[in-house]
């Protein structure tokens, strides 16, 4: 890690942030010469930081605040090491860093911790999932009080209506993207394709697969900063919530995954397009735990929104094959890349969080070798399915009772959670639509 400040000497302050359970990163501005101190020693700041809520503000009955004295976690730097953060006009670069005890073990609230159990659960059957995601998101012109899409730097007009898959609508925001793509370089985020998606000013980039989820949540982490600071240098706003324009689809935060033996072979892979056992029962884990999943998937006021009927995201628990009405999607292509498509989560969602849902509820179904109901065909909206939640409370409640996820997450950051988002609904229900928005637009 030295070694990357030395070959940057141009970088004259750095950042060391750790994701918050709402996956705002919390943390501190460090002069370049101090961190060294940083790298060998760790830093420290409360173990309530990553307890907040939206606004920044304590949690009123939290535990970890007055009654422990608001006692203090020691964070040391994740395996990433420093980056260079292109969106700011100074040279600066990021440390990621990770929450620990004062004894060393890992404070089980961290949202990156709870990857790293799941994936524990994989490396103890020798098995490890290799992952992607696409995140969608608006770019917005919020200089007044009405959003809408910003005015293209090409042609010096705004898009009346979506362009779904539209070339014309990617090059109008050419240097946007441009740019966008040499961060991604810079930081070393695997962004792939973009498209123009189905909302007002809306789009949606690809990160490749990888067989390190926790360096795939990272990427996701780090691309939603980039993203919504590149923006900024760009004169506009972008935004990753789940709902911005009432009339247009919403955005979602989809991932893909398969899993690997100790050998690279990839279990779900028969050979054919059915998939195998195992893969089923994968499926069959992420149903049973969807329900009490939701929210995880959408975390905010603002993500139910999105999930409504007919609005291209699910709101039914199903699985099919090669159909994106469903929940769960078996994609088609080559047999070597079957693959599981979760389809629920929205672009507001904390990626360690939801990755770790995602991936904790296929090694329940695993474990248990449990089979899924038959695959839907047709309309998932038009069946009649069991549903996901589709309001917070009941959201809120599902989570604090559900057995699946109690399997998934230590008992401390599903009452942190569950603490947390009843603060933010019991405020958020004071607030008109428009002051909503306002709060969502950059957090999330």
């Amino acid at each position: 890690m030295k070694n990357w400040l030395r070959k940057h000497p141009q970088v004259r302050t750095i950042r060391v942030a750790a994701a918050d359970l709402n996956g705002q990163a919390r943390g501190k501005r460090i002069p370049t010469r101090f961190a060294d101190k940083i790298v060998e020693d760790g830093t420290r700041f409360p173990v309530s930081v990553l307890n907040l809520d939206i606004w920044g503000e304590d949690i009123d009955d939290s535990p970890l605040v007055f009654e422990s004295g608001d006692a203090d976690g020691v964070l040391f730097p994740t395996e990433r090491g420093f980056l260079p953060m292109p969106w700011l006009d100074s040279p600066s670069a990021l440390l990621p860093i990770w929450m620990f005890r004062e004894d060393g073990t890992p404070y089980p609230g961290d949202p990156r911790h709870a990857l790293r159990a799941v994936l524990d659960r994989f490396k103890d059957r020798g098995l490890t999932p290799v992952c992607a995601v696409e995140l969608e998101f608006f770019l917005i012109d919020d200089s007044g009080r009405k959003l809408q899409v910003p005015v293209s730097p090409r042609s010096g007009k705004r898009r009346k209506a979506a362009e779904t898959l539209s070339i014309r609508a990617l090059d109008q925001f050419d240097e946007f993207f441009t740019d966008l793509y040499d961060a991604c370089e810079e930081m070393d985020i695997p962004a792939d394709t973009a498209i123009s998606e189905a909302g007002l000013g809306q789009f949606e980039i690809n990160l490749m697969h990888c067989d390190d989820a926790l360096r795939a949540a990272d990427d996701a982490w780090f691309f939603k900063m980039l993203v919504k600071g590149l923006a900024r240098r760009h004169g506009f706003a972008a935004s990753f919530m789940a709902k911005p324009y009432e009339d247009y689809p919403g955005s979602g935060l989809h991932t893909h995954f398969s899993v690997l033996d100790k050998n690279g072979n990839n279990v779900f892979d028969d050979g054919g397009p059915d998939g195998t056992a195992i893969m089923r029962h994968a499926i069959a884990g992420c149903m049973n735990a969807m329900a009490g999943s939701a929210l995880i998937f959408a975390p905010h006021a603002n993500s139910f929104d999105r999930m409504v009927p007919g609005a291209h995201a699910p709101t039914g628990i199903s699985w099919a094959y090669e159909n994106r009405t469903s929940s769960i999607r078996v994609p088609s292509g080559s047999h070597k890349a079957r693959r599981i498509e979760h389809r629920v989560s929205g672009g507001d969602v904390n990626p360690y969080l939801m990755l770790a849902a995602v991936l904790g509820a296929a090694m329940n179904g695993i474990e248990d070798a449990i089979d899924p109901p038959p695959p839907i065909t047709g309309n998932a909206y038009a069946a009649d399915l069991p549903q996901i939640p589709d309001d917070w409370k009941t959201a809120i409640d599902a989570f604090e009772a559900s057995p699946e996820v109690a399997r998934i997450f230590a008992p401390e950051l599903i009452r942190n959670f569950v603490l947390t988002k009843r603060q933010e609904l019991h405020y958020m229900q004071e607030l008109t639509p428009q002051e909503q928005v306002e709060i969502y637009l950059e957090t999330v």
